[in-house]
């Protein structure tokens, strides 16, 4: 298992493309002076030790040791040892609704960014329990497996976007089928699935599916994104000019909550329904009830040893100043003479 101890030092790797651009320009504006002295092929005798492609050079390992310098910093670990622990909690799937009416503004910035917000939120209020991750629209699937790693479930979160399901709708009763069976089956423990959507149901029998769930003694708790009012859906060209979404007579798409059907789905699955708003998503008052929830002991294993592996870049990093400290800017003339005495042998 592979993580970085202090990540946040990876944020200065901006500064090397940063860095590039400036050196590009100045080298455009040096050779733009010297067209402007005189003609390159008259100055080129007058300056014999002149190189350029030496500083290319030089300015290329610098900025190869600063990569390797800024990546040692950030402290790469390799996880050393598996270990098996027991520890009491729950499990919790969320089933995120990705279609687009998910980017809808009616909740700044969107319904979508601002639940991902939530759940982010949450997995940090997480300590024992496992937590998997289904993302639907038109059909459902598995983003994360249930797990206990948090930092990995927050990683893959950011990527979530409405792109992520190549099928358009809103699937509620599949995603809530898939979260179902992607509980671990050895474990007795109490299981709770967070459906957050916007509650445009298209596809299937939802209340059904959540009916089924509570028979399996899985409760199904239900998240409204959107206001009552609701709101187009922004969509934009390949300029990034933003519109919004038409009907086939040229009509602005308004995207409504439909918590009528959250309210049933959430009643069949013997859960409970939250209503989003730009204050707040609502999701840690739904888990303020799954803490209510009989924990169990579940069996999980992670890495709780790692090993820094800084050195190795730092001293890379080094070793490539120290080359850079070698390589002239000019012609080594040295070189030069050895490389014509050893031709002049040759000749003879």
């Amino acid at each position: 298992m592979f993580r970085f101890g202090s990540p946040g030092y990876l944020y200065a790797l901006l500064l090397i493309p940063a860095l590039v651009a400036l050196f590009i320009y100045f080298r455009i504006q040096r050779n733009k002076a010297l067209r402007e002295f005189g003609n390159p092929e008259i100055l080129a005798p007058l300056m014999p030790g002149a190189s350029g492609s030496r500083p290319i050079w030089k300015f290329a390992i610098v900025m190869l040791a600063l990569a390797f310098l800024i990546t040692g910093l950030a402290r790469p670990q390799f996880g050393a040892k598996l270990q098996k622990i027991n520890r009491k909690g729950i499990e919790l799937i969320i089933a995120l609704d990705v279609s687009n009416s998910m980017l809808a503004e009616d909740i700044q910035p969107n319904r979508l960014e601002k639940a991902k917000m939530a759940i982010s939120r949450l997995t940090e209020r997480l300590s024992n329990d496992k937590i998997g991750l289904v993302v639907f629209a038109g059909k459902a699937y598995t983003q994360i497996p249930i797990t206990t790693d948090y930092a990995s479930t927050k990683m893959f979160l950011n990527a979530i976007n409405t792109e992520v399901v190549p099928v358009q709708g809103t699937a509620i009763g599949d995603a809530i089928n898939l979260a179902m069976s992607s509980f671990t089956p050895s474990e007795e423990t109490s299981k709770a699935i967070i459906v957050i959507t916007d509650g445009e149901n298209h596809e299937d029998d939802a209340i059904e599916m959540a009916k089924q769930a509570a028979e399996a003694k899985i409760t199904v708790h239900t998240i409204g994104m959107g206001l009552p009012q609701g709101g187009p859906i922004p969509i934009y060209n390949a300029y990034g000019q933003k519109d919004f979404k038409r009907d086939k007579s040229g009509q602005v798409v308004v995207t409504r909550l439909d918590e009528n059907m959250l309210e049933q789905i959430a009643a069949a699955g013997n859960g409970k329904y939250i209503r989003a708003n730009n204050t707040e998503i609502g999701i840690n008052n739904i888990f303020d009830e799954i803490n209510k929830m009989e924990k169990s002991e579940l069996e999980s294993r992670i890495y709780s040893d790692y090993n820094d592996q800084f050195f190795y870049f730092i001293v890379v990093a080094f070793a490539l100043l120290l080359i850079e400290f070698f390589v002239l800017e000019r012609k080594n003339n040295l070189f030069k003479n050895i490389l014509q005495l050893i031709r002049g042998k040759e000749e003879k």
